[in-house]
């Protein structure tokens, strides 16, 4: 009997919990519509945000239709699940922003053409011109407010002392719950997918949905990780505190995202194989065996760092960005181009020198000196005596060397190193 796609989401990881509400039959018999909705709180998705982005991309995969919500209306409320505090509100001009740069991002993980083509939608079209009154009378009859201060994500912060939740936030399972009843109506959605801690506005929608049409809505919610070591996915904790890695290149490049899962801790590694790429199950065993047999090679860091920056970004920027790392983790270079000098420029120091200086050639102790890779010329001969200084990844060991223009990779930069990590670009005016 061929994979549905709750088999394929459960083999790989994806399902926390599923409704009883016959979604395992009909995945085996009917082209299905299913949603997860993105509010637009920052300007760009994280992480965090895209083991929903993945599980709604399967489906398509599947044959299905995913439909990507961004929330235009829902973002101008903000969703209290999973937050202590609440939130502070966002103006309308901020709101719309926000959507725009969540499009961009999310258009990049699905198809838009062809057969199964996806839909992207902004809730802002029906719930912003919604009037409250009459919103109150047709949809808020069907809530009991028992049920909804039951809902795990409201009892929490009206437990939490000094904190509370305002109406406001409290209405937001509503709104969630009339997206789902829209599109099943207009769009003939039938599933609801989201994060573990959307479990409690899905089962509204399906409520809403039934108790407004009759009709049968399901859905499914998908885990919030850490990683081995307890983090957040998605977040660095380093000596300088922590950090996000987000989608938005401006704001997490492409090269530290690529860095964020070179770095992954072999126990989380497979597992994030199957949740963050579209790479088979028998490849990803392959990567696994791997692991066994050489750690050290870590093929399967490097195989999930450049496909999700494929996907992320590019296949270009991924390969690029792929030679940047290599070049900063000792590989010798003899050329580079202009897509990978971009990388490295944006990640690594950066001096600017006159063409005419290096013609007849500039001692490297002078050099060193002038891009603050040492404090003193006693220092740079030290450094060089050593074997801790490089050109283009390649230890000179000659204190009375010149850099000149021979050492310009492709005519533009000469790569500097100190020791084996501290990196600095001599870019040729």
């Amino acid at each position: 009997m061929p994979k549905t796609i709750i088999d394929v989401l459960e083999e790989r990881g994806f399902i926390e919990q599923i409704t009883d509400t016959g979604l395992r039959e009909a995945a085996a018999t009917q082209s299905l519509k299913c949603y997860v909705g993105f509010d637009p709180t920052a300007r760009s998705l994280h992480l965090g945000h895209v083991i929903p982005v993945m599980g709604l991309a399967h489906f398509q995969r599947m044959g299905h239709i995913p439909i990507a919500l961004v929330g235009g209306g829902t973002g101008m409320i903000g969703d209290p699940s999973g937050k202590t505090a609440e939130r502070q509100l966002l103006s309308r001009e901020d709101v719309e922003a926000n959507a725009q740069r969540l499009q961009a991002q999310l258009s990049k993980f699905f198809r838009f053409e062809g057969p199964h083509a996806a839909l992207l939608l902004n809730n802002g079209e029906w719930l912003l011109p919604l009037k409250l009154v009459d919103f109150l009378r047709d949809i808020g009859k069907h809530f009991s407010i028992n049920a909804m201060i039951a809902k795990e994500s409201v009892r929490w912060r009206l437990e939490e002392r000094g904190q509370g939740i305002s109406f406001t936030e409290f209405s937001y399972m509503l709104l969630q719950a009339y997206d789902f009843y829209h599109l099943f109506e207009h769009y003939g959605c039938s599933v609801q997918a989201g994060g573990k801690d959307q479990w409690g506005n899905i089962t509204a929608g399906i409520d809403l949905i039934r108790r407004m049409s009759g009709g049968s809505g399901h859905g499914i919610t998908f885990p919030l990780l850490t990683t081995a070591a307890g983090v957040k996915l998605g977040k660095t904790e380093g000596a300088e505190g922590s950090e996000m890695i987000w989608l938005d290149a401006e704001m997490t490049s492409p090269y530290r995202m690529y860095q964020y899962w070179i770095n992954s801790d072999d126990r989380d590694v497979i597992k994030f194989l199957k949740l963050f790429t579209f790479l088979e199950l028998s490849a990803i065993g392959e990567l696994e065996e791997s692991l066994k047999q050489d750690p050290g090679k870590r093929e399967p860091h490097r195989a999930l760092a450049f496909e999700f920056t494929k996907l992320a970004h590019g296949e270009n920027t991924a390969q690029a960005v792929r030679a940047a790392s290599e070049i900063l983790f000792g590989s010798e270079v003899r050329e580079i181009a202009k897509d990978v000098f971009d990388q490295l420029a944006g990640e690594v120091p950066s001096t600017s020198f006159p063409k005419e200086r290096l013609k007849g050639g500039v001692p490297l102790t002078d050099i060193l000196l002038e891009t603050k890779l040492v404090k003193s010329k006693r220092a740079a001969r030290d450094l060089i005596t050593q074997g801790g200084a490089y050109v283009n990844n390649v230890a000179w060991r000659d204190v009375e060397a010149k850099v000149d223009l021979n050492q310009a990779l492709s005519g533009r930069v000469v790569l500097l190193r100190s020791g084996k990590r501290t990196y600095h670009l001599l870019i040729i005016d």
